[in-house]
């Protein structure tokens, strides 16, 4: 009969073979983490080295030169994304908020289930099919392409993204600042823009941020709504460009300029894309 082993000995083995699972477990996490930055640094790396020759000050102060001759730059695309960007964020922030806001404040309303089927079929739905349905809604009536067309697309695209962000941000507001606020004798409305909101404000200005970031890139919605233009337009309800659309035909054109300015293009879009995820993590960084 052997003797029994000492309980010092069964303590060492098992620390042992836990350290050996943690081992093997970290160099899995470390694996999976690679696979998914290594393309995204490819991609940054090819798009640093080809288009990073093209960002002098005639990509941005100058419109594309005609097809195929060298020069010119992407001025109408910048011009025409913040434009486009600016009234889908106008659309995104009022609608979502809004709508995060009734989720979260009144659950036993009646509407409730109704708004939280919608927000769930509107965050399914893909880019393209929106961009048809506001050509169908907002584009034909009009009898032409606009920016505002385009905007309305893309602000439709952010709706769900802010408004599950700002629904999931108010349910982490303790329920005893609600509290506090209505035992002083405000209305509930109050209470949820003068207490709740700004104690939010860090999250719900992250959700925004990325729904934004999430938007930036989409070209497929702008084809059937802004349609692009090779003149910088300001007016929102004339036709105009953006930095997805000029991406789109640089990169499917037979000619080396337009592809290479195509390539600049892209660069910028993921640098932006880059800078407004930073801001989005600054903004929901913890305080002291």
């Amino acid at each position: 009969m052997k003797p029994p082993q000492p309980a010092s000995l069964g303590r060492a083995g098992l620390s042992g073979s836990r350290k050996t699972k943690n081992a093997v477990m970290g160099y899995l996490i470390g694996l999976g983490t690679i696979v998914v930055v290594a393309p995204l640094i490819l991609i940054f790396g090819f798009l640093l080295i080809k288009g990073v020759g093209a960002l002098d000050a005639n990509f941005f102060l100058h419109t594309p030169a005609p097809e195929g001759e060298k020069g010119g730059g992407l001025a109408n695309a910048i011009t025409g994304s913040l434009l486009i960007l600016s009234m889908a964020a106008a659309l995104g922030i009022l609608v979502g908020v809004a709508g995060g806001v009734f989720l979260a404040e009144y659950p036993r309303h009646r509407l409730m289930p109704i708004t939280r089927m919608l927000s769930d079929v509107l965050s399914g739905i893909p880019a393209i099919v929106m961009g048809l349905v506001v050509y169908a809604l907002v584009v034909r009536p009009m009898g032409h392409f606009s920016a505002l067309a385009g905007g309305i697309a893309l602000g439709l695209l952010m709706v769900p993204i802010v408004v599950r962000t700002t629904e999931e941000v108010l349910k982490l507001v303790p329920l005893s600042v609600r509290e506090a606020g209505l035992a002083l004798g405000l209305p509930q409305w109050k209470v949820i823009l003068s207490i709740v909101l700004p104690a939010a404000g860090s999250g719900i200005i992250t959700g925004v941020l990325l729904a934004l970031s999430r938007v930036a890139g989409e070209a497929a919605p702008l084809l059937f709504t802004a349609f692009g233009s090779n003149l910088v337009n300001f007016n929102p309800l004339n036709p105009t460009s953006a930095l997805p659309l000029e991406i789109f035909k640089g990169a499917t054109s037979a000619y080396d300029e337009n592809q290479r300015l195509a390539q600049a293009g892209a660069l910028l879009l993921i640098t932006l894309i880059f800078i407004t995820s930073m801001l989005a993590r600054f903004a929901n960084r913890p305080r002291r």
